[in-house]
């Protein structure tokens, strides 16, 4: 079956087609947009580009508000990795956040509504407060391309609505149960104002719960741009961060958020973005 084909390769292939070319779905019929996270950034809008640098020019002034962009790295010219969560809130949740305070290191977290956040909302203002970034990942993890298309958007919209109730802030990225998308969950997700996000490193710490084995996974597969996917909702994956954190620092690994993995370019709405 065709896999979608990123905008990474088109670009060698031929330099005058753009990140957004229309490409093939998983189901080999439907069509999506897919683009990489250097060729996002390598073709984000001259506006967004100049606020990029005026941020980070500002961070080194020490005149950069808290909480901008301007005390995050440049992944223009930084090894940079984003590191994503997803499933939770969970009991783990909290360990997970103290840790990476610690270490002084930003997520992005895909939240799952039903029995999490409408459970641990404290959980998922902290989240927040700590500077890590919000984002959904259904309300009860239906297939998205197996349901039809009002329930589809009733389990984005759903969580969507209860984390702008927890946070006031509205999520700006999605990931599909699975990573199954397509044409119709892209033009939902466009509507709702969500881009897509699937990933290139994958523990599969769903399958267990050995803390040293996911550690190995996840640092086998790791280049340059990767999109990192764990579960805070497994027991042996919240133990073994701090070894990926320390062994990925010492590789000279950015740790960085998916929006910041993609700026200066802003995340676009419908757009599926996958390293």
């Amino acid at each position: 079956m065709p896999k979608p084909i990123s905008a990474a390769r088109r670009t060698a292939l031929a330099g005058l087609l753009t990140a957004t070319s229309l490409v093939l779905a998983l189901s080999g019929c439907a069509t999506y947009d897919v683009t990489a996270p250097a060729d996002a950034r390598a073709e984000a809008p001259a506006a967004e580009v100049r606020a990029k640098d005026t941020a980070l020019a500002a961070a080194q002034d020490g005149k950069a508000p808290r909480g901008t962009d301007g005390d995050g790295a440049d992944c223009r010219k930084a090894k940079c990795v984003a590191l994503t969560f997803d499933a939770g809130p969970s009991e783990n949740t909290g360990r997970l956040l103290d840790i990476l305070k610690k270490e002084k290191v930003h997520a992005s977290f895909f939240l799952l509504g039903e029995n999490h956040v409408e459970k641990r909302p404290a959980a998922v203002k902290r989240i927040d407060a700590e500077g890590h970034e919000l984002a959904n990942h259904t309300w009860s993890h239906q297939i998205l391309t197996d349901i039809p298309p009002a329930a589809a958007e009733r389990e984005m919209s759903r969580l969507q609505e209860a984390v702008r109730k927890i946070t006031g802030k509205t999520p700006r990225l999605m990931r599909p149960p699975q990573g199954r998308t397509d044409e119709q969950v892209s033009d939902i997700s466009k509507r709702l104002g969500l881009a897509q996000v699937l990933w290139s490193v994958t523990a599969k710490d769903y399958r267990t719960n050995d803390s040293a084995l996911i550690t190995e996974r996840v640092l086998d597969q790791t280049e340059r741009d990767g999109i990192i996917l764990l579960h805070d909702i497994y027991r042996g994956t919240v133990p073994a961060v701090p070894g990926i954190l320390k062994e990925l620092k010492k590789r000279g690994y950015t740790i960085v958020t998916v929006s910041q993995l993609l700026s200066p370019a802003k995340p676009q709405p419908g757009m599926v973005y996958r390293p």
